[in-house]
């Protein structure tokens, strides 16, 4: 009798994340600098612990709704208000998740029927194609380049639908490249969405760390927020990473349908992050204000280090990562980061981890010290001048 296969195939199907086999090495290593891990290096604002820590003296940990705390979801719409001018009931229109990923996740298997496909920008985050594999869909991804600063092109979606395309899947600002898109060509992604009566995932959790430009919310395109499920969270802006702690605005079909699934296998975001969220979005202004600014600094530094030492960098716009090409080495992206972490001590992340597109490039956080970036910087020069090929 031949034996069962334990594990699904599904799940065998997708690859563990590339990013894991590296911290792994770091984590036996000594002297490393890490330019690998995508959160900030700030410390939580003490007046938003302060609030977490007064939940728990008060005891205040207990299940909150499935939909979370009413008083966040007031919040929450308030800020999206103030920042987007879009209007969602809080009571029926949002929905607290444990982080933007639970978010993603979510979204996609509330909507995604066995088959359904969804267009995926390549590089980007690397979650959205497991995800969506997980909830049953097809990933379709959408190369962007250098060339037009990884931003991706209405033109390269609208020729890759079909019949069996449900959803477009975006995050932007992007992680890995810092890309920001421009409102003009979102506004041409829109008019593709509503032409093909498509769903968008818009997945903003860097909406904040944008630097001389603005963001544009793709829900508050014209006739977009019917059709978009929005995405946002506390992890970047606010410095909350390890508080798991994000959320949803869509339609009240969309969010019931999301609610289901997130009461069935997470219940309920921790009650003491809901209530330290409260306080960040009521007074943690002026943090995110000087925390974007120090990323500012540290991504000019970045960039012009990058390409000083022979790494082209596009300037990215958003997030705080950077995305220089390797080519010039001769490496293949997994080589250069093997490399570069076993020869200089500094961590990166291949590109490949993020899409095929990413392959010829690493992607480099600068959420770090300046004295580590100045640093890292050093020793990827040294590495780079060993290893140049062109």
């Amino acid at each position: 009798m031949k034996k069962r296969d334990l594990i699904s195939k599904r799940v065998k199907d997708i690859p563990p994340s590339g990013i894991r086999r590296f911290f792994d090495i770091i984590a036996s290593m000594d002297g490393v600098i890490s330019l690998g891990v995508g959160e900030p290096d700030f410390v939580t604002p003490w007046h938003i612990r302060e609030a977490g820590i007064y939940s728990i003296e008060k005891g205040y940990t207990s299940y909150t709704s499935n939909y979370g705390l009413l008083e966040l979801r007031k919040e929450i719409a308030r800020y999206i208000k103030v920042r987007h001018n879009l209007d969602y009931d809080p009571e029926r229109e949002l929905l607290v998740t444990v982080g933007v990923s639970e978010g993603v996740d979510l979204a996609l298997r509330a909507i995604v029927d066995p088959g359904d496909e969804v267009i995926i920008p390549d590089p980007s985050y690397v979650s959205y194609t497991s995800c969506t594999v997980l909830a049953g869909g097809v990933s379709i991804p959408v190369p962007t380049t250098i060339d037009n600063d990884f931003k991706i092109k209405a033109q390269d979606i609208d020729k890759r639908i079909n019949p069996r395309t449900k959803v477009i899947l975006l995050g932007y600002p992007n992680n890995p490249t810092g890309a920001v898109m421009d409102r003009e060509e979102l506004v041409k992604i829109a008019e593709v969405a509503q032409r093909h009566g498509l769903v968008v995932i818009s997945d903003e959790v860097y909406e904040r760390l944008v630097y001389g430009v603005e963001h544009t919310c793709f829900a508050s395109l014209p006739g977009m927020k019917e059709r978009t499920i929005l995405l946002g969270g506390f992890s970047k802006a606010y410095a909350m990473t390890g508080w798991r702690l994000g959320y949803a605005a869509a339609t009240e079909e969309v969010i019931e349908a999301m609610m289901k699934i997130h009461q069935y296998t997470i219940m309920c975001a921790p009650t003491m992050a809901q209530m330290a969220a409260i306080n960040a979005l009521r007074d943690g202004e002026a943090q995110v204000k000087e925390m974007v600014a120090e990323y500012d600094q540290r991504r000019r530094v970045m960039v012009k280090g990058l390409n000083d030492i022979g790494l082209t960098c596009f300037e990215p716009l958003g997030a705080f990562y950077t995305f220089p090409s390797i080519k010039s080495t001769g490496l293949s992206s997994d080589e250069f980061a093997e490399r570069l972490l076993l020869e200089e001590r500094v961590a990166v992340v291949p590109g490949p981890t993020f899409g095929q597109c990413g392959e010829g490039y690493v992607r480099c956080c600068y959420a770090t010290s300046m004295a580590e970036i100045e640093e890292a910087l050093e020793r990827m020069g040294n590495f780079v001048k060993r290893h140049r090929t062109q």
